[in-house]
C-alpha cells in the first residue's frame, strides 16, 4: 500500500475518531485551509484464491470499504488506484492450447470480501504507524502520527490493553 491521502482529523482507528482527538479539529467543520481530502492511495490486493478477472474486480472494489473504516471519504482531490490479482492459475495465459482454470463460485466470495476490507483497514494503520516525519517538494512538511498520543486515545476508549511486563 502506498498511503498518502486523507485528512488527519478524519482518521479513525478501531472505530475511534483518533484524528479529531489527537489533532483537536472537528472533522466535520468547515476549515478553509484543509477542506479537501488531498493526496493519493494505491492498494494492491494479492491472493492465491482461484479467481477470474471479474471476481478480482469485485475484490478490488471492496478496498474502499476498508479505507472508509479508517475515515477516508475519497474526496475529489484524492487519486485512488486499486488492483487485485491472483496467483492461482499461473499457466492460464500463453501458448495456443486451450487452458483449464480453477475458480471459486461467486457464492463463496464473501469471506474474501471481508478479508479485503479488514486487510485494507489494517494496512493503512500499519503504514501510518511505520511512517516518519517527511519534507517533500516545495518544502512541504508532514509530521508522522504520534504513537504515544495514538496509544493514549485508544487506551482511553478501551481499545488498547497495556503491554505485558517484560522479564528482567
Amino acid at each position: 500500500m502506498q498511503c498518502n491521502y486523507g485528512r488527519r482529523a478524519n482518521l479513525r482507528v478501531a472505530g475511534i475518531p483518533v484524528g479529531a482527538e489527537i489533532y483537536g479539529e472537528d472533522p466535520y467543520a468547515f476549515v478553509p485551509s484543509d477542506i479537501t481530502e488531498r493526496g493519493s492511495i494505491i492498494v494492491v490486493v494479492a491472493t492465491d484464491a482461484p479467481l477470474i478477472p471479474q471476481q478480482l474486480k469485485r475484490i478490488a472494489r471492496r478496498v474502499t470499504l476498508g479505507l472508509g473504516r479508517d475515515g477516508s471519504t475519497a474526496g475529489n482531490g484524492s487519486g485512488d488506484i486499486f488492483i487485485a490479482f491472483s496467483t492461482a492459475n499461473p499457466d492460464a495465459s500463453g501458448g495456443e492450447a486451450v487452458k483449464a482454470i480453477r475458480m471459486l463460485p461467486n457464492d463463496a466470495l464473501d469471506p474474501l470480501f471481508v478479508a479485503t476490507v479488514e486487510a485494507t483497514e489494517e494496512a493503512v494503520i500499519n503504514a501510518l504507524v511505520a511512517a516518519e516525519d517527511m519534507t517533500g517538494i516545495d518544502n512541504h512538511h508532514v509530521t508522522a502520527l504520534d504513537h504515544a498520543k495514538l496509544r493514549e486515545v485508544l487506551a482511553r476508549h478501551g481499545r488498547l490493553t497495556p503491554p505485558e511486563p517484560r522479564a528482567p
